[in-house]
């Protein structure tokens, strides 16, 4: 078992940043992909971006592309959103998933059926 932990949401006006982070701990010595995902009210939770367990691999939604950048420090079991240039439609709780992979692949998963561990999540809201 993994458990994730997010921090890092608030409140900022459109145009700012944040930065996201995702904690994990438990059962770290396996490796793990994450993902980031985000969910808005009255919205289905959708794919913001991830990252394969060494980091060689990014993928990202074509909304935020460009604008958010997905990190990760294996020594620390953390992963980092960093979200540039928000906008109001980025307003979101935003989640940290992760997946149990193989240490030598370079697959990240955009689907939320390919995770198996969520956290809690931290509300990001942009006003405009």
């Amino acid at each position: 078992q993994v458990q994730l932990v997010e921090s890092g949401g608030g409140l900022v006006q459109a145009g700012g940043s944040l930065r996201l982070s995702c904690a994990a701990s438990g059962r770290t010595s396996r490796t793990y992909a994450m993902g980031w995902f985000r969910q808005a009210p009255g919205k289905e939770r959708e794919f913001v971006a991830a990252i394969s367990w060494s980091g060689a691999s990014t993928g990202y939604a074509d909304s935020v592309k460009g604008r958010f950048t997905i990190s990760r420090d294996n020594a620390k079991n953390t992963v980092a959103l960093q979200m540039n240039s928000l906008k109001p439609e980025d307003t979101a709780v935003y989640y940290c998933a992760a997946v149990s992979t193989s240490w030598y692949s370079s697959s990240y998963y955009a689907g939320i059926s390919d995770y198996d561990y969520w956290g809690q999540g931290t509300q990001v809201t942009v006003s405009s």
